[in-house]
């Protein structure tokens, strides 16, 4: 019996236009009607998540920044687990050492210190996600799309240090054109104590309080609900979706999930332009089916 599904967002029920589907958005609506809590598990701050879910009839609840941030359906925080001062000062110390732009993320704000690189990662992203797409038409969509461009520009992220107004979530770098730099970085955050160091693509890495994590902001928000971790089913693809993959009773790798999120898998859905999330909660539904 299946009461509580968890989704990440960007190649899992985003599709390769960066929106969630007819055919996802009615299959959430199956499920939320058969008494099925649905929650969204996403790197992504609230306010580039949350539009993307309006067309909802009952909104979900989140997990924000890789589980740093996580917000009840009513929008209201309930889970919060910044990095702190000291491993700030470690990712910026690191990653300006090897070179690597990189964005610092809050509750409120995302910070980038060049708008030229911010246009260009999203560009970057979008092209991933959509490999026919010219580069330059990848450029004017990711201008164009409000939700990914709400930054604030700062000199140096040394600003936001020691700032009691500023809660830092996450910090994400990105590859550049220098891979070795990149995964020289990489091995040295691993390494550096309190931090989770994982990735929503190939081309970047992400940086959280070693506490914030997917899997356990799921787990918490389960047990809050009254929902043991049997009954819940987590869908993903990369690998920021392990903590939660591994976390919930029924884990869901997408069609195009890294080979690792589908040797942890259960079971294995479509890909993210087949709607795979539907067929996962299609899946679920089948599943509450046989149990009565």
């Amino acid at each position: 019996m299946i009461k509580l599904i968890a989704s990440d967002m960007d190649g899992t029920l985003l599709n390769q236009n960066s929106v969630v589907s007819d055919t996802n958005i009615a299959a959430i609506e199956r499920a939320n009607q058969q008494g099925i809590q649905f929650i969204v598990a996403t790197g992504r701050k609230l306010s580039e998540a949350q539009p993307l879910l309006q067309a909802l009839k009952q909104p979900p609840a989140f997990i924000t920044l890789n589980g740093a941030l996580v917000y009840s359906k009513h929008l209201q925080p309930v889970l919060r687990i910044p990095l702190t001062n000291a491993n700030f000062a470690t990712c910026i110390q690191v990653l300006q050492k090897y070179d690597l732009y990189f964005e610092v993320l809050t509750p409120e704000h995302i910070y980038s210190t060049s708008h030229y690189q911010r246009i260009h990662q999203v560009a970057a992203f979008i092209q991933q996600l959509n490999p026919s797409l010219l580069y330059k038409k990848a450029l004017e969509v990711a201008t164009s799309r409000t939700e990914l461009m709400q930054v604030t520009y700062i000199s140096n992220p040394q600003e936001l240090l020691n700032n009691p107004q500023v809660s830092i979530m996450k910090v994400i770098a990105y590859l550049g054109d220098n891979k070795t730099k990149f995964l020289a970085a990489r091995h040295e955050l691993q390494q550096a104590a309190g931090l989770n160091v994982t990735s929503s693509s190939a081309n970047n890495m992400e940086i959280n309080n070693q506490q914030a994590q997917k899997g356990p902001a799921l787990a918490q928000f389960a047990q809050q609900q009254k929902i043991p971790l049997t009954q819940v089913m987590a869908i993903g693809d990369n690998l920021n979706d392990m903590s939660m993959i591994k976390t919930a009773g029924l884990g869901v790798a997408m069609g195009n999930a890294v080979p690792q999120i589908k040797q942890l898998a259960q079971y294995q859905t479509a890909d993210n332009n087949q709607n795979g999330v539907a067929q996962a909660i299609d899946y679920a539904l089948s599943l509450n089916a046989s149990s009565e």
